[in-house]
């Protein structure tokens, strides 16, 4: 159990008094965060606001700077101290702090807090990253994607914080920018949007806070550090590069205020700071030999969907020339293929990898705004870490809504290609609602696509832990989210031996029905929960 800041702290510390020009109520409303953990450090992160919902997206604070300590300690207590200093909350930047301590022990925990006048803040514990060339015995984590406010409570973010990962990774969709009622959950919305939908940096700094209110997401910053990617709904959905879904003259002006309402609530370091409608957010992870992560950006650089957004049959997508990542982020990842030497190489990203076919017949009917829009793209992806002699390609999904498993193949065309890496996808965390348990066995995309080995519709996460010997990933399912305090429970559970390529199931909790749908209606529903929008 973590400390509380308590509601002061003695006057004088750093050798400065309380003043009056400080804040009247609590700032530190919307918590703490920590993320990007390196050997010697890791990016702290709170934002003051002593009325987080003020419509003009000032948090209720002066138009001007406030003057911040930070202390980073080695136990909750503060009384075995590690680092500390002074910085500034700047309103230009939505009083956010961004702190980088240097110097700490690597691979092991920390604890961190913030003050600001006679206020501090809750306690956030946090670690730094393994030595590059230390081998961890293992590595605890938890990804998500896909939590839509309206549509659920944020219990899995609950459960994910008292798992206790060393490290959280989260691959999109962690606001909305829908109006209230706007988009609805089949079984109706549990509570609403403030504000319209987000155009404005006023406005996507209210919906931000309105999230990082919530107290089990403030529970899940403050267990361990992130590792965030943006996906499309904290700018517009589908987006690709400088296409909005539906024609915008102001969209450059729309993705400009995402990109830096996304800086100022992410615990994300100062060098990815944005410029403009761009915000340099493919960047890596290394937990000593271990693993490797690769955060991709599947949405700034991409072409524009070749036929739309949905399900198609589309020549397009196999065009040499188009790109998700586009060329400088492709090539970038592939020079890191190259320079990993990790066990494990772990493509943490937004939309399907794997190729999912809804037609049984010799169509080709495939998400067009997954890696399935841009199969040329992937396949160069694939044969890099191919060339790479990478010896363990792990690809971590969300965006989807619920819980696959697949192995990965060079040419999924030819039934007999051999499988050259794995890719674990994640349910949502609340978007759509509750959902339904399933069969995998009776989904037809499986019947089909031989490679795919894991259907399910509920909410939830993944928990994994990396050994040198193998990934152990247990896909966790809440039972509702329509209403606080469901229980997490494991749906499925498999394994990836180091060197050997694909998924072995180990645990499939037995459905115990009754299956209500047909397996067109599945097919239907499955298309439905990823490409419904207002």
């Amino acid at each position: 159990m973590l400390v509380g800041g308590g509601a002061a702290v003695v006057a004088g510390l750093f050798g400065r008094p309380a003043s009056a020009e400080g804040p009247a109520t609590d700032p530190f409303t919307l918590g703490v965060a920590s993320g990007d953990p390196s050997p010697d450090g890791f990016v702290i992160w709170t934002r003051l606001a002593v009325a987080p919902m003020a419509e003009d997206g000032r948090g209720g604070m002066a138009d001007r700077a406030y003057e911040v300590w930070w202390q980073v300690a080695q136990d909750e207590r503060f009384t075995r101290p590690a680092a500390s200093g002074m910085t500034w909350a700047e309103p230009s930047w939505a009083h956010s702090v961004h702190v980088e301590p240097r110097g700490l022990e690597p691979g092991r925990e920390y604890f961190y807090r913030f003050g600001v006048d006679r206020w501090t803040s809750p306690v956030g514990r946090t670690r730094t990253a393994p030595a590059r060339d230390s081998l961890p015995a293992a590595l605890g984590l938890a990804f998500l994607s896909c939590a839509q406010y309206e549509h659920g409570f944020f219990t899995g973010y609950r459960r994910i914080a008292e798992s206790e990962p060393e490290l959280i990774v989260h691959l999109g969709d962690y606001v909305y920018e829908y109006a209230a009622r706007v988009y609805n959950a089949p079984s109706g919305n549990v509570r609403d949007h403030a504000g319209p939908e987000t155009q404005t940096l006023a406005h996507y700094r209210q919906r931000f806070a309105q999230y990082k209110l919530d107290p089990d997401l403030q529970a899940a910053h403050a267990v361990a550090p992130w590792a965030v990617v943006f996906d499309d709904h904290e700018v517009d959905n589908n987006w690709a590069g400088p296409v909005p879904e539906r024609p915008n003259p102001r969209f450059a002006q729309r993705r400009t205020a995402a990109m830096r309402a996304y800086w100022e609530n992410m615990p994300l370091r100062n060098a990815r700071q944005p410029r403009g409608t761009a915000l340099p957010l493919h960047r890596r992870v290394h937990w000593g030999s271990l693993a490797t992560f690769h955060l991709l950006d599947t949405r700034q650089y991409r072409d524009d969907q070749g036929c739309g957004d949905g399900y198609r049959d589309c020549p397009a997508a196999a065009d040499p020339a188009r790109s998700i990542l586009g060329a400088a982020q492709e090539k970038w990842l592939l020079d890191g293929f190259r320079r990993s030497g990790a066990t494990w190489d772990v493509l943490a990203q937004q939309v399907f990898f794997a190729q999912r076919d809804r037609d049984p017949g010799p169509a080709l009917s495939t998400s067009q705004d997954a890696w399935d829009g841009y199969a040329a793209s992937r396949r160069r992806v694939v044969q890099g870490w191919l060339d790479a002699k990478v010896r363990n390609a792990v690809v971590l999904t969300g965006d989807v809504h619920a819980h696959w498993a697949a192995d990965v193949k060079l040419d999924f065309a030819d039934p007999h290609a051999p499988v050259v890496g794995s890719e674990l996808i994640c349910t949502s965390l609340t978007t759509g609602g509750d959902g339904l348990d399933s069969d995998p066995a009776t989904h037809p995309f499986l019947g089909h696509n031989k490679h795919l080995h894991l259907y399910n519709g509920q909410r939830g996460y993944v928990r994994a832990t990396v050994r040198p010997a193998e990934l152990t990933a247990d896909f966790m399912t809440l039972p509702y989210v329509h209403r606080a305090g469901a229980p997490a429970q494991r749906k499925a559970s498999f394994v990836i031996a180091d060197g050997v390529p694909g998924l072995q199931r180990r645990y499939l909790r037995p459905f115990t029905g009754p299956q209500g749908l047909s397996p067109q209606e599945q097919a239907d529903r499955t298309v439905w929960s990823e490409t419904e929008r207002p």
